[in-house]
């Protein structure tokens, strides 16, 4: 009976992951294609993508750029749209845009005698715009199972480099440390 229930278990997560990734990418699936009320499936989404992809070239070109900038000048004058708006543009760039702000793996002490770390990456190294010196850099420590997490301003000295690929360690930091840094490191 234990070696049943042995198999059941393992089964578990061998279809466990699976299933819920194929569920979120479903899910994910019929409300992006739902957005458009098109009747033919995955048309909606085709049309999307599409309409996304020529945004970024148009995006690109100079052709936009008078017209994203006279948008930007209205939504400095709305305060509470202007937070939101820059906050979003600015997480959006930090993950693809050129200044990559996820880039700098770090292990971080909270305080000088700490004995527990917190894995993050640093994202301002210069904080003179809010009149620190130099020896201090800001730090986000995201949460496992959860795409939020804490930002923190720490002593250069709490902060010690991880020579491992930023996607792994955000991929082990979400896993709550259950994936494996072995695993997603791809042989050169």
């Amino acid at each position: 009976m234990k070696k049943l229930v042995g198999y059941f278990l393992q089964g578990l997560l061998f279809i466990v992951p699976i299933a819920v990734t194929l569920l979120v990418l479903y899910k994910v699936f019929v409300f992006v294609d739902g957005l458009l009320p098109l009747k033919i499936p995955g048309l909606g989404v085709l049309i999307i993508v599409l309409l996304i992809t020529i945004t970024g070239v148009l995006g690109s070109t100079i052709i936009a750029g008078p017209v994203v900038a006279y948008f930007e000048r209205w939504i400095n004058k709305a305060p509470l749209v202007k937070i939101i708006y820059t906050a979003v543009k600015d997480l959006m760039s930090g993950f693809f845009g050129t200044k990559k702000s996820f880039d700098q793996p770090v292990l971080v002490k909270l305080n000088k005698d700490a004995t527990i770390q917190k894995l993050g990456f640093i994202t301002n190294a210069d904080l003179s715009e809010l009149g620190l010196d130099s020896s201090m850099v800001s730090v986000y420590l995201p949460h496992s199972y959860a795409w939020s997490g804490n930002q923190c301003i720490v002593p250069k000295e709490f902060v010690t480099p991880v020579d491992v690929s930023p996607a792994v360690v955000m991929k082990y930091i979400v896993s709550g440390g259950v994936s494996s840094i072995k695993s997603s490191v791809q042989p050169e």
